[in-house]
């Protein structure tokens, strides 16, 4: 049977450090060879974009794809699919929205707990969505907290932001005029931006103090956060996934101006299984694009936690095995069991 989980199901389910637990765990079965990862498959349509991601991990024995498409003036649909590994079942298919807000937020946290910063931090945010939310979340369980700003272009959605944020985690949140104002002097900074230009949001200069830069709102080839320079002036550069080389403008740039060397470059799972050390002091910039193996270790947790549940729906045809029939000597015509042709 499938389970049908939808947004409200969900919600509450899987706090922010145990999802951090969860992608370290997953990405640690990356790092020992034992899932498969597909970079983003994206087709543009006339009025929009669909993208679709898919991962295994034999080590959990489940495999997913993700399924997300925007509509122009209408907005973003996610939906995750989670099979059994060993079979092929589909064991529930669950609304992704939620899924992919926690996971890119916990991705940081991943990384932030690689990041040793002394005493209470500040914090610079910049965007004021759902993906905003979870990075300080993120971060939030990871550091001590002094303050969090935070800056968006329109003034009653950074205000909302700082007013609902400083409620749910208890901090000093705090709305600012500028990006230049939630950035500078910040021990850890999060860009998670709407923004679509090839022109980078924030600049090198203001990064004046920061330890720990998490970029994460551009994930599209023709797009940047940040900028050539700042890569080249880093003093290195994490990715979660081997993919973003090619699917992140600002990589792209980065490496086209020669400003992103292999010596001062890795992917996550070498960082947290100890492959890769980070140096001690100056910048270190988290790069995240999103891929399909943070999305199944979550899917996986929500269906262990809730697939049993009786209330929700779960019916018994989706996904179906085509030739389960031909291959026992029947096949059903109609409801009724007739006998099978010889297979060719």
């Amino acid at each position: 049977m499938t389970a049908m989980l939808g947004f409200d199901a969900l919600d509450g389910a899987i706090g922010m450090s145990g999802a951090i637990d969860l992608l370290e765990r997953t990405i640690a079965h990356e790092e020992a060879g034992r899932t498969s990862v597909s970079p983003k498959f994206v087709t543009e349509f006339e009025n929009g974009v669909m993208r679709v991601l898919f991962a295994a991990d034999a080590e959990a024995g489940y495999c997913a794809m993700k399924a997300y498409h925007n509509v122009k003036n209408v907005g973003t649909r996610y939906v995750v699919m989670l099979y059994d590994m060993n079979d092929g079942e589909l064991l529930a298919i669950l609304d992704g929205r939620l899924i992919t807000d926690l996971r890119t937020g916990a991705a940081s946290g991943v990384i932030a707990r690689k990041v040793d910063i002394r005493g209470r931090i500040a914090v610079g945010i910049l965007g004021s969505g759902n993906q905003a939310r979870t990075q300080l979340e993120a971060l939030a369980a990871v550091y001590p907290f002094e303050r969090a700003e935070v800056y968006s272009p329109t003034a009653v959605n950074r205000e909302r932001y700082a007013r609902e944020m400083s409620r749910k985690l208890g901090l000093t949140v705090v709305a600012v005029d500028t990006a230049e104002a939630a950035v500078r002097g910040k021990q850890v900074v999060a860009t998670a931006s709407n923004a679509r230009t090839s022109e980078p949001i924030l600049r090198r200069e203001w990064l004046d103090n920061c330890r720990l830069l998490c970029a994460v709102g551009n994930t599209r080839a023709k797009f940047a956060e940040i900028g050539a320079d700042t890569f080249g002036r880093a003093a290195f550069t994490v990715v979660d996934s081997r993919h973003a080389f090619s699917e992140a403008g600002d990589l792209i740039a980065a490496a086209k101006a020669d400003a992103l060397s292999h010596s001062k470059r890795a992917i996550l799972g070498e960082v947290l299984t100890g492959r890769c050390v980070l140096p001690q002091e100056g910048l270190i910039i988290f790069k995240s694009v999103g891929m399909a193996l943070q999305d199944l270790a979550l899917a996986a947790r929500y269906y262990e936690l809730l697939g049993s549940r009786k209330d929700l729906a779960s019916p018994s045809n989706v996904a179906s095995l085509r030739d389960r029939d031909r291959r026992s000597g029947t096949v059903e015509s109609r409801g009724s069991a007739v006998q099978a042709a010889p297979l060719p």
